[in-house]
């Protein structure tokens, strides 16, 4: 049986595009979901920014989905909440996600959103107490921050999936199965609707 790398060094790496991200919520909704319930799920083309062609640093491609991000971090004095919202595989793909993106985020505050090393009292107090442009982190540890209060998202304006990054298995985000979950886990229980509702953008990096 060919392993998934194998498979995966054969193949060109493909940028992952909006309909990639709708396949997959029907699959995983497929078998125990009324057609309505699904129907519920689909988000429109309108749903989405423009997907990573594989040509983009990070900075450059949020530069590029986001030009008004000046105007909108200047706007934003809310606690508890962030205008843009990073998910990723890991911690430390996270800080690399980070480290990444400081061309384009200038003196913004950036809160690391994953479990390793930090508790989530600490991150549920740093966020009652500072105003945050942009949380990167897990899909596990955000959505127990959006269960838990300590996450509001009705002032997040851009949802970006980390989607073609591979770590040294080859393995993009959602070719992990607990990853996978959570990250669709979280993607219903706000986002889909928030992306619906036209307030949240979804991008695929």
């Amino acid at each position: 049986q060919k392993k998934i790398s194998d498979i995966l060094e054969k193949s060109a790496p493909k940028p992952g595009v909006p309909a990639d991200l709708q396949n997959l919520l029907s699959q995983h909704f497929g078998e125990n979901r009324s057609v309505i319930e699904i129907e519920e799920l689909k988000l429109s083309d309108s749903c989405f920014l423009p997907a990573n062609d594989l040509t983009h640093s990070f900075s450059s491609y949020l530069k590029e989905i986001c030009p008004k991000w000046a105007k909108l971090r200047k706007n934003h004095k809310e606690k508890k909440s962030v205008v843009m919202l990073v998910i990723c595989s890991s911690a430390l793909r996270s800080l690399e996600l980070i480290k990444s993106m400081t061309a384009f985020k200038g003196d913004c505050r950036v809160l690391k959103l994953f479990a390793k090393h930090i508790k989530i009292k600490e991150q549920i107090n740093m966020l009652e107490k500072g105003v945050f442009h942009i949380g990167i982190g897990t899909p596990g540890r955000v959505k127990a921050l959006v269960e838990q209060d300590g996450l509001c998202l009705n002032s997040t304006k851009y949802m970006i999936l980390d989607w073609n990054w591979r770590d040294q298995k080859l393995r993009r985000m959602m070719d992990i199965p607990e990853i996978k979950k959570e990250t669709i886990d979280l993607l219903e229980m706000c986002i889909i609707k928030l992306c619906r509702e036209g307030s949240v953008k979804l991008g695929l990096f």
